[in-house]
């Protein structure tokens, strides 16, 4: 199996160590890829924005399946125009990709199918927006309803702070994304992540996690990419796990199908734990960053194989993912200043000696230049452990970070501290 993997973050990393265990891979290639991509996947330069170029590469190259890993293709269509060529990849088209790329799709989608999910109004002026905010109690969620890299998302304490997020999404903030903005009624409850796999039709379970959104040690500071993960959640119940299927997950892919837009790809809900069941708070239509680096760690099946049935159409003829029982967590190292202005050009060393301590580390935010491995981006390293407990694994991943020398990065040092905690009985 020829395959083709289109990114360049810690997720694609994790995709590519996976894909590349695959018996049936033959050749792989990865654009844009980065340093640790490129162990698995040759790199190559291509306009993903240009798709007949895209075409014409796995035409040339034979590539039998495309992953595309990010977002923004999805949106952009690029899953429409490789299956108009008739090469199979995994990915929802443009218009199932909406899941993710507008929030009022799929809350509307919510609304229609019965999905349980935070009260809500759709708004495309900040006078609208201003005046729907009177319908809501403080806290209040206000989310730009487009694609802002996991930031687009502020959750309000006061009248004021909801106030300034409008006029600042309105005002460009986050550009094309804050068009329209989405009110949401705050839920109150642990959050946690589910993922599914479906061609459309068939719908299986892809494992659980929890990632942590904001900057600061304590859930404190600004909504970033996210800091670190861990899997399995086991605050989601196998009870929870199979409420989430019957009442989430297969309404969004009948009711998709029924309207005829069929969602093929990975489903990643983003879950809140209420006292009153678990809702919708989010989907996204591609894996996680960080949640993929730990479900990749755990899954033991043939990742190239699945998505590839999954990709046909033949997802009714794939046995159930098998994942490892160990809990697998990943801590973010950053560059100083991410969120905001992350500082670029850091030197990264001893990642060898780090990943001796038994950690794994996913390259997110990486480059090399006259032959050192430096920071390009907010997110750079994902340094990822498994262990017997989520003690465990905390221990052995910030064993590693503290082997790493990157005077230009910092990192969370709870990532992991819900089920630390609940694991120490407390």
């Amino acid at each position: 199996m020829n395959i083709l993997l289109i990114g360049s973050g810690g997720r694609e990393h994790a995709l590519a160590w996976k894909l590349a265990q695959s018996p049936s891979l033959e050749k792989f290639y990865a654009t844009p890829g980065n340093p640790g991509i490129a162990q698995h996947a040759g790199p190559v330069t291509l306009d993903i924005a240009d798709h007949d170029a895209v075409v014409r590469f796995c035409q040339s190259k034979r590539i039998d399946l495309v992953v595309v890993g990010p977002e923004a293709p999805l949106v952009d269509g690029l899953g429409n125009s490789l299956r108009a060529a008739d090469i199979a990849v995994f990915g929802p088209d443009k218009a199932a990709a909406q899941l993710e790329g507008s929030k009022g799709f799929t809350k509307d989608l919510c609304s229609r199918a019965n999905i349980p999910t935070a009260g809500y109004v759709r708004t495309s002026s900040a006078a609208d927006a201003l005046k729907a905010l009177d319908g809501f109690s403080i806290p209040v969620v206000i989310k730009a309803d487009g694609l802002a890299a996991g930031k687009g998302v502020i959750i309000a304490e006061t009248r004021e702070e909801a106030e300034a997020a409008i006029t600042d999404m309105f005002g460009g903030g986050f550009g094309a994304a804050g068009a329209e903005v989405v009110i949401e009624e705050f839920l109150t409850g642990e959050e946690a992540s589910f993922f599914a796999i479906t061609d459309g039709k068939s719908v299986v379970p892809f494992g659980t996690a929890q990632d942590h959104k904001r900057v600061g040690e304590g859930d404190t500071g600004p909504n970033t990419g996210g800091m670190g993960a861990y899997s399995p959640a086991p605050v989601l119940t196998a009870a929870l796990q199979q409420q989430v299927m019957d009442e989430i997950i297969q309404p969004t892919v009948d009711t998709l199908a029924a309207e005829g837009t069929p969602y093929s790809g990975v489903l990643f809900a983003g879950l809140m734990l209420t006292e009153t069941g678990p809702q919708l708070i989010e989907y996204n239509a591609r894996f996680g960053d960080p949640e993929c680096q730990v479900l990749m760690m755990r899954l033991e099946s043939d990742l190239a194989k699945l998505l590839m049935r999954t990709a046909k159409g033949d997802l009714a003829q794939t046995s159930a993912p098998v994942f490892a029982p160990e809990t697998a967590l990943t801590v973010v190292m950053a560059a100083k200043g991410y969120p905001a202005t992350p500082e670029k050009g850091g030197k990264i060393q001893n990642l060898a000696r780090a990943e001796r301590e038994g950690a794994k580390i996913f390259h997110a935010g990486t480059t090399e230049v006259d032959g050192a491995l430096v920071a390009s981006g907010g997110r750079v390293l994902n340094v990822t452990a498994l262990g017997d407990s989520a003690t465990e694994a905390q221990a052995k991943a910030y064993a590693a970070v503290d082997q790493i020398d990157f005077e230009s990065g910092f990192c969370r040092r709870d990532i992991g501290w819900r089920e630390v905690a609940r694991e120490a009985g407390h």
